[in-house]
């Protein structure tokens, strides 16, 4: 089973929109939204739920008001402002609670419980393009690694039951969390940039997470047209690392076409756009299974 994982430095690259295509041109495979801090691959691909679940993970406190003495040990020891005190009444504000647990622990009163956070939640859905894992997080919420890693293992066991050999990812922008959850065993990571200042040292930046988790990385430079001096920059970036550059994408409004029809770039009528992305997904296809072979040679030595 191979896994490749696209991702950006930053956000606004077309890393999504691309992903979008490449699902439209894998043949068997899983696909896998692990953006579950702002989620929008749903959007090309219209998922129709098959199963949902509560992403539980953490605690918050909750404060009995009829046990409540107001004493005010908890309001005093709380480092996160989460408690909020209106004349006698003390409760908490889950927006701002961490889940430490100090309150519960030293309340005199014991007025404090300490419940299961529901942060969100996950799904198995259809789409045209095939199975589809993704997951919501509620806003202001954290744990989004610990849910990658959930949707990853959700997505492995899904791939053996169908019987599929390919799991592609949507990750998420950045180099947080996410991203450092859906890098690990992933065969290949495909680095959406742009030919900006800021695109290149975003490439830079997540570039050297790959290295750091031996990934294999590839690059697209979206929109390669608009600044030929980053682009030269980034290309000269790529050769340096040792990057692969699997595609040169121009600019073309085809995208924002296709994503006001809520398809992808590959289902619009005759475009030149989508001949580049047939090719890029050959190259990135032909990468992954490479490095996937080469990692079980090694394995077996």
């Amino acid at each position: 089973m191979h896994e490749i994982v696209v991702i950006s430095g930053k956000g606004g690259t077309g890393k999504t929109s691309l992903t979008g295509a490449f699902a439209s041109l894998a043949r068997n495979a899983i696909l896998c939204d692990l953006d579950v801090d702002a989620p929008d691959l749903h959007i090309l691909l219209a998922p129709e739920y098959v199963r949902e679940e509560a992403f539980i993970s953490g605690f918050e406190a909750h404060i009995d008001p009829g046990a409540c003495t107001g004493c005010a040990v908890c309001a005093d020891m709380c480092r996160y402002g989460a408690v909020v005190v209106s004349g006698q009444k003390y409760t908490i504000d889950a927006l701002r609670c961490e889940g430490c647990g100090v309150c519960v622990r030293f309340c005199p009163a014991q007025a404090v419980s300490f419940t299961p956070r529901h942060c969100g939640q996950r799904y198995i859905s259809s789409t045209r393009f095939g199975t589809m894992v993704h997951a919501q997080l509620f806003p202001g919420q954290e744990n989004s690694g610990r849910l990658v890693s959930l949707l990853r293992r959700e997505a492995r066991d899904t791939a053996k039951a169908e019987g599929r050999d390919l799991i592609l990812c949507d990750g998420a922008p950045g180099i947080g969390c996410p991203v450092i959850s859906s890098l690990s065993g992933t065969h290949l990571a495909v680095i959406v940039t742009e030919p900006t200042p800021s695109g290149r040292h975003d490439l830079d930046r997540v570039g050297r997470l790959c290295e750091h988790f031996r990934v294999k990385v590839a690059v697209i430079v979206n929109k390669y047209d608009l600044n030929q001096d980053e682009e030269g920059r980034i290309q000269a970036l790529c050769r340096e690392r040792g990057y692969e550059i699997v595609a040169r994408l121009p600019h073309d409004p085809i995208v924002t076409g296709a994503m006001v029809a809520r398809k992808v770039v590959t289902e619009m009528p005759e475009n030149p756009l989508s001949a580049l992305l047939v090719q890029a997904w050959s190259r990135i296809e032909g990468l992954a299974r490479a490095v996937g072979a080469s990692q079980g040679a090694s394995l077996s030595l």
